[in-house]
């Protein structure tokens, strides 16, 4: 492969990746004086083109019901996720030319997207602080360790990200799940307060509130409020969810420091002979196949969990023989997903027929916080889970799918047949770091750029197994103790990466010897070196992460931008 050399530029900094952590990495660095490249390693996105908010059933070939096997032989493992649809395939990874391996016994299911905005185009949005019963979950139960950061040393962090992504959520005094700097919450429906009731009066130590959602319920920082369409997985045309295309990118890119390149998929850093720092990365535009060699002062990896740590894994030298910043040898490990997939689903008899409620266009729903293992020890497990769900109308659309008939009598059941109010519930685990559950380098297989993929080695242990069995049973009876009556209850998690939450496997740490990064996510063997992405995390809590992930960034990299004007890197 020819090799492009590109000596005429050294930015100050280097950020790979444009998703949730590359945003606010490119917005702090360049708001601190730096001059930054961001890489990406898909495609420029036109939201006028590629965004489906408002595109209609009829405007599609198979008129949004298309099944999965339909792209399953291009996107196998993309296509088992419900946002890999009709409407929103393309802003998800084709397997093919961006394979991994796993043992046959051990399936990993890893979501991605590659264009500019990452899965940041795609996410929940599910917004939740981790407290110190996670950032300080061995002094807690004593297994593992401890981050060597606090909600104290994290706070005014999320403070920042808050402030400018705008969430929207209740304040609700809970030591489990602190509160955030909050726009107005959205409503629940009335399924959902029925729920709340019932839960709330039979059990003292639970909770349920309206889901804390990157969605803004008012104008905020020039965006538009949502306007409960209901799509948010098929991209944003009004920016009224937190994308970095919608928010941090362009405000980088006004700050006139910020270069952004696509298409340029990192090999690996490059290291400079003499000290054993990065010098650079090594990059593959995924169009042409040609090299670069792109110079830079600091490498900041933002490309997300795994990508971030196949990146330091495929970067062997003399200086670091294991991979990039790996003398500890942890580099790989300590890979965690939140279990996912325990669930029950079904109706609310009482509300049936109820009149249409607009509840199909709110994309949030409901939230119980962590209730197991805090000031009781749970007998068969320890750490615990949160429960996600709703309880509402669904779109006219799904309901007429159900109903059979043709013409005109199919109209009039579609507008008389009285329509079932459904629920949701479940339960979002945590999963304990263990060292046996990591990413290497397959030494038999390469991508479409011919850069070495991963081989992803895990599995869920006892203390997930006996976790789900607890959440299931809970899930079970609370809605029982609504009156709402189950259809299904999925007893059986999915493959670890489902939940599209794996974090871990370059994490932080007081002591060089057991951890990959110290307490600024700047690497122990290389201080031009930050990993600021899920990689990072020491353990996992079972909140979603993406809020922590990017509040670490923006600490990360304040801190960054100090040490290069003291003249430390």
């Amino acid at each position: 492969m020819q090799v492009m050399k590109r000596r005429a530029k050294v930015y100050d900094a280097i950020v790979v990746g444009s998703g949730a952590t590359g945003g606010w990495a490119a917005k702090v660095l360049t708001e601190k004086g730096l001059q930054v490249l961001v890489l990406e390693a898909g495609r420029q996105i036109d939201p006028r083109k590629d965004y489906r908010m408002m595109t209609w059933p009829y405007e599609l070939r198979y008129h949004g019901t298309a099944p999965g096997n339909i792209y399953a032989p291009r996107q196998p493992i993309q296509s088992k996720c419900y946002a890999a649809n009709e409407y929103g395939r393309h802003l998800f990874v084709d397997d093919i030319d961006n394979p991994y391996t796993t043992p046959e016994d051990k399936p990993f299911w890893w979501i991605r997207g590659r264009q500019v905005g990452g899965r940041s185009l795609t996410w929940g949005r599910q917004s939740y602080r981790l407290s110190d019963y996670d950032f300080l979950a061995k002094s807690h139960d004593g297994y593992g360790e401890d981050w060597p950061i606090s909600l104290k040393d994290l706070g005014p962090y999320y403070d920042m990200v808050e402030d400018f992504v705008g969430i929207s959520g209740n304040v609700e005094n809970l030591p489990q799940l602190p509160d955030s700097r909050f726009l107005p919450p959205m409503a629940m429906t009335c399924g959902e307060r029925i729920l709340k009731k019932s839960v709330e009066s039979r059990w003292s130590d639970r909770r349920v509130t309206i889901g804390r959602v990157a969605i803004l319920t008012k104008p905020h920082q020039g965006r538009a409020a949502c306007h409960y369409c209901g799509h948010c997985d098929r991209g944003c045309d009004t920016h009224s969810y937190y994308s970095s295309v919608g928010s941090t990118l362009p405000a980088a890119a006004k700050t006139g420091r910020m270069t952004l390149r696509a298409n340029m998929v990192v090999r690996e850093i490059m290291v400079d002979a003499n000290t054993g720092k990065a010098s650079g990365v090594r990059a593959v535009n995924q169009l042409t196949k040609q090299e670069e060699e792109i110079r830079g002062r600091v490498v900041v990896l933002c490309a997300s969990t795994l990508e971030s740590t196949r990146i330091l894994l495929n970067s062997k030298s003399r200086q670091h023989p294991q991979g990039f910043g790996n003398s500890s040898g942890v580099v790989g490990h300590y890979l965690m997903d939140h279990m996912y997939q325990l669930s029950a689903v079904g109706t609310a008899p009482m509300l049936r027929g109820s009149e249409y409620d607009y509840s199909d266009g709110r994309a949030n729903g409901i939230y119980i916080p962590r209730f197991r293992n805090l000031k009781e020890k749970q007998p068969g497990f320890i750490r615990g889970y949160g429960m996600q769900g709703r309880v509402g109308q669904g779109y006219t659309f799904s309901h007429a799918r159900q109903i059979q008939g043709f013409g005109a009598e199919w109209k009039k059941q579609v507008r008389e047949n009285p329509n079932e109010v459904t629920f949701f519930l479940g339960a979002w685990c945590e999963m304990l770091p263990r060292s046996e559950n990591q990413v290497t380098i397959d030494p038999q297989k390469v991508d479409a750029w011919g850069i070495p993929v991963l081989r992803i080695d895990c599995a869920l242990g006892d203390n997930e197994r006996e976790m789900a069995k607890d959440a299931v049973t809970t899930v079970q009876e609370m809605v029982d103790a609504a009156g709402f009556r189950t259809s299904f209850l999925s007893k059986t998690p999915a493959p670890p990466g489902f939940c599209i939450h794996e974090v871990g496997t370059a994490r932080m740490g007081n002591d060089p010897k057991s951890s990959a990064l110290n307490r600024w996510n700047q690497m122990w063997d290389a201080k031009n070196v930050f990993v600021t992405d899920g990689a990072s995390f020491v353990s996992q809590g079972c909140q979603n992460p993406t809020l922590t992930m990017m509040a670490i960034t923006a600490r990360a990299c304040d801190y960054l931008a100090e040490e290069v004007r003291k003249g430390n890197i």
